[in-house]
């Protein structure tokens, strides 16, 4: 008797950045992650669909392959559209050529976005018969391909090979939503006039409303962003459409990529170790004093915070205290930049507690591991983080988080006092964290122990493996 043959599922993963290829923040992290975890399980053959930005490096470049063309027909436009083909880590991407839409010096900010990420959510659809492959998933991520699910929903829904293709939509961050005028439904998308009632929302076309309307799911980036994105003060004005369609709605922590997030192979520190050998870590945080002229203090802790200096990361209770928490016996570095408030006022304490702080006014990945591994406590009391990845990064250096309870913060930090390996404040408050933060500088005090929450953040499982089953019962879900 013949074996049946077991048939693979399939998705088509549209993004519009990707690491290592292209990006700006968590969305590339996912899209660099995610699919090949779902490779990795052998149930679905994952593709994924990316522009071809100039700014990809040749490196990359040089090894795509150049599968053909087809055109988009895109309102009243129809547009060349080249397909390149790349396979990393068992996924296969393809990179969709029109240089008079991705021939830019930035991913994003150019005044034609809404046409440019149009052509990009109809060409997923358009390159399936060329390509022969109609995946059993669509998923979109964002605003900038919302419209994939848009079209797989209306335009080609009654398109045999279509109509059985799922849509699942994630939501990376709610507060960019792709809000366009009404007259760019027909004219800049080629939407159908009956799409207006699925689009239209507080005087505008919402492209993120759109796709929440018609996905077969949506997903997000923590469970605990899951429910509060159906409290008003997280949905951006969505919460009505958030509420009718929560039906739909799972949150889904993610990963990061313990490969590269590796302090035993990680070249960029001043000297590695690993969970059962640790020892490297002090020549890191004797290193990075010397480097930031620090008085090289193992017995006081040195906390860090490595963001952009935006209010919703928490930055105004950090003004509020920071002062006071320096009257301790402690150093402090901050490394970002952003709004000019934020930076003016590091600035001046940096200069007025010099020996106890260090800010550095830069984007610096260099930089940001020498102080993930150099540092002792991590800070993050953001106002709002849907999932947030520098607390799963400093853990994975064996870095103590002190993190406020919101969003995937409070979904990935298990508090030491449930036997974990972090501190975790609830109240947007000030003095809230300034506690959660003594108390940290205070139990740095106790070797012993403090060794025991090193070991527990560095042993904390963050992969995307983890993420990946969350996706699969997911779709699963949706083909059963």
């Amino acid at each position: 008797m013949l074996e049946s043959v077991k048939v693979k599922k399939s998705v088509m993963f549209v993004a519009s950045e990707c690491n290592p290829f292209c990006g700006t923040g968590g969305l590339a992290d996912v899209a660099g992650s995610l699919p090949a975890a779902l490779q990795k399980t052998g149930e679905y053959d994952v593709r994924v669909v990316l522009p071809l930005y100039s700014k990809i490096d040749g490196k990359f470049r040089k090894n795509f392959r150049f599968v053909g063309n087809v055109n988009v027909p895109l309102s009243w436009r129809n547009q060349y559209c080249g397909v390149f083909s790349y396979a990393k880590d068992g996924v296969i991407y393809y990179f969709l050529d029109n240089e008079y839409y991705f021939m830019r010096d930035k991913l994003y900010g150019e005044f034609d976005d809404g046409e440019r990420f149009a052509f990009l959510s109809k060409a997923a659809l358009e390159i399936m018969p060329f390509l022969d492959f109609y995946p059993h998933i669509l998923h979109c991520n964002d605003w900038h391909t919302a419209l994939a699910a848009l079209y797989l929903k209306t335009l080609y829904n009654n398109k045999s090979k279509y109509r059985e293709i799922k849509a699942v939509f994630t939501i990376h961050n709610l507060e960019y939503q792709g809000k366009f005028g009404h007259e760019c439904m027909a004219d800049l998308f080629g939407l159908p006039e009956y799409c207006h009632t699925m689009l239209d929302f507080d005087g505008c076309i919402n492209l993120v409303k759109g796709a929440m309307e018609v996905s077969d799911a949506i997903t997000t980036v923590s469970p605990s962003y899951a429910n509060e994105m159906l409290d008003p003060f997280f949905a951006y004005g969505l919460e009505s459409v958030i509420n009718r369609n929560s039906y739909k709605l799972k949150g889904i922590l993610n990963g990061i990529d313990e490969a590269l997030y590796n302090p035993r192979t990680d070249d960029k520190l001043f000297a590695n170790y690993s969970k059962s050998n640790p020892a490297g870590k002090a020549e890191c945080k004797a290193q990075l004093q010397t480097m930031l002229g620090l008085p090289l203090r193992e017995d006081a802790p040195v906390v860090s915070m490595v963001s952009r200096l935006v209010a919703h990361k928490g930055f105004d209770l950090v003004n509020c205290v920071l002062e006071e928490f320096l009257q301790q016996d402690v150093q402090f570095i901050v490394l970002g930049t952003g709004d000019a408030v934020y930076e003016s006022f590091f600035a001046y304490i940096a200069e007025r507690y010099k020996g106890k702080m260090r800010f550095i006014a830069a984007y610096n990945k260099d930089l940001a591991s020498k102080i993930y591994s150099g540092a002792d406590i991590f800070l993050m009391p953001s106002r709002q983080e849907p999932c947030g990845l520098s607390q799963m990064i400093a853990c994975r250096y064996g870095t103590i988080p002190v993190v406020r309870k919101t969003g995937g913060l409070g979904d990935s930090i298990i508090p030491v006092d449930n036997g974990g390996f972090g501190y975790v404040f609830t109240n947007y408050n000030a003095h809230d964290m300034l506690f959660a933060l003594k108390r940290s500088a205070e139990d740095y005090k106790n070797a012993a122990q403090w060794k025991k929450y090193v070991k527990k953040a560095m042993e904390a499982d963050f992969g995307w493996d983890r993420s990946a089953e969350g996706y699969t019962a997911l779709y699963d879900g949706l083909l059963t």
